[in-house]
């Protein structure tokens, strides 16, 4: 079970959006990508068969998944993620500072 899943709310703890927080829009192994942040300019070729316009498009890059930690809505601050089994045998994620579920 991943820390980090899809559509988890994640806060940036390094990089030049340190302390930016969004919501997690890809995952791969190593990476994720936040909806809004790490925000580079790629140039792109027309394709007029496809409707495709050249130009210069920002697109969203991704970022280490070491950079960014879980944000913890009740404290707004990063918290770290731990792993446990509920009352009906199924493994759960919960913030270690206060011990709330994540949902």
């Amino acid at each position: 079970m991943q820390k980090i899943k899809l559509n988890d709310e994640v806060i940036v703890i390094a990089g030049k959006d340190k302390g930016s927080t969004g919501t997690v829009t890809k995952i791969t192994p190593a990476k994720v990508v936040v909806e809004g942040l790490n925000i580079a300019k790629k140039h792109t070729k027309a394709n007029p068969n496809s409707g495709i316009t050249g130009g210069i498009v920002d697109t969203e890059m991704p970022l280490a998944i070491s950079n960014v930690a879980i944000y913890n809505s009740s404290t707004k601050k990063a918290d770290r993620v731990g792993f446990k089994v509920d009352k009906n045998g199924k493994k759960e994620r919960f913030f270690k500072s206060n011990g709330d579920s994540i949902v």
